[in-house]
């Protein structure tokens, strides 16, 4: 589709509020999982962590054990 102006374009033909809710809603749901995601991960990161600490005190309990 070919616009002369600037304005023509943001009217998208009479279908604007069709076509700008879509763009809307497609970069909210993105947004979203976005967040989603890096909180997965942050969660995630930090399980694994508390796990190696874990297996640490693990380890270095049973290590001062073998001295006794």
């Amino acid at each position: 589709m070919h616009f002369e102006t600037l304005y023509e374009f943001l009217l998208m033909g009479g279908y604007a509020s069709y076509v700008w809710s879509a763009f809307g809603l497609t970069f909210l749901s993105m947004l979203v999982l976005l967040l989603i995601s890096l909180r997965k991960k942050r969660i995630l990161l930090a399980e694994v962590q508390a796990r190696v600490d874990r297996q640490a005190r693990i380890d270095a309990a049973s290590e001062h054990k073998d001295t006794l």
